[in-house]
């Protein structure tokens, strides 16, 4: 069968043959999503990462079992990826699609939209008429984050990000308000939210402590803060009066702060839903890989490859 395959974490997958998968349950990928994990895992970066090259990436995809069911599965760790014609299927991983569901939108939706998903429902537990900021709600994530936080019951949803034509599609999708990351509206506007949804981490992360910190009116007030993505840097310069200054629940959302058991008992809950949030997907054949990897990527979009 045909595969992307890492030979070395600083070039990009190249599409190849590769032996078939091993297993007792092995699907025929339909489409598998190039998410922002599966790009760190492919070149070595990702904290859980412990794969060494030659490997498959992929941690998640839509395939077709042997008796023409099709499944959303998330990958076992420490076996192939899904970036390939087919994959091992873990049936407690796995969750059978309704008849009318695209694969292409399940694949591209299902993992951005799990990270604000198992992080409102698990980590914090957002109760209705809370009120939510998402940091970095022009990306791909975040956007659907706006979405899922309106969606479990916050009453307000201020929405940050630094790509001004993104931010005005926001309120449609659910936004009570936007805010650039650009300027010194955010602790005005944000200052009395109860959880903050962190997808930036780095510089603008800091930023926002300190001016939702400072504008806070309670202070004693429980603020989560629940870190999930960090494209702007994978470091923050935490000063100890943020801490001292304001009742600040520092938490992350991820692989290793959530059992694998705990995020997949979410998937049947999420899949019902899915159909009510705004998916961007392009689909690319598999073929490809080498080249898509290394163009410009639309952040509000997701590559989805076709086997």
């Amino acid at each position: 069968m045909y595969a992307a395959v890492v030979r070395s974490f600083d070039r990009p997958p190249r599409y190849e043959e590769i032996a078939e998968p091993e297993g007792e349950l092995v699907a025929q990928v339909l489409a598998a999503g190039l998410h922002p994990r599966v790009r760190s895992g492919a070149d070595g970066s990702h904290y859980a990462g412990d794969g060494r090259p030659p490997l498959v990436p992929g941690i998640d995809g839509v395939g077709r079992l042997p008796d023409g069911r099709r499944v959303y599965f998330v990958a076992a760790e420490g076996g192939p990826g899904t970036l390939a014609q087919r994959a091992v299927v873990d049936p407690r991983r796995a969750v059978e699609l309704p008849g009318d569901a695209d694969p292409v939108t399940v694949a591209a939706a299902m993992n951005p939209a799990m990270s604000s998903w198992v992080a409102l429902r698990r980590r914090v537990g957002l109760r209705p008429g809370q009120r939510v900021l998402v940091l970095g709600a022009t990306g791909n994530a975040g956007r659907l984050a706006v979405e899922i936080a309106r969606h479990l019951g916050a009453a307000e949803v201020v929405a940050a990000g630094r790509d001004p034509r993104r931010l005005a599609l926001l309120p449609a999708l659910g936004a009570t308000r936007v805010v650039s990351l650009t300027d010194d509206e955010l602790g005005p506007a944000a200052a009395d939210v109860d959880v903050v949804l962190d997808y930036t981490w780095g510089t603008p992360t800091e930023r926002a402590m300190r001016a939702l910190v400072t504008h806070r009116a309670e202070r004693a007030k429980p603020l989560a803060w629940v870190q999930i993505g960090s494209p702007a840097g994978p470091d923050v310069t935490l000063p100890s009066a943020v801490l001292r200054a304001a009742n600040l629940q520092l938490m992350g959302s991820g692989q290793g702060s959530l059992t694998a058991a705990v995020i997949v008992a979410e998937l049947p809950a999420l899949l019902a839903e899915l159909g009510t949030f705004t998916t961007a997907a392009r689909a690319v054949p598999l073929a490809e890989v080498e080249h898509t990897w290394t163009a410009p990527a639309d952040p509000g979009e997701r590559i989805v490859f076709t086997p």
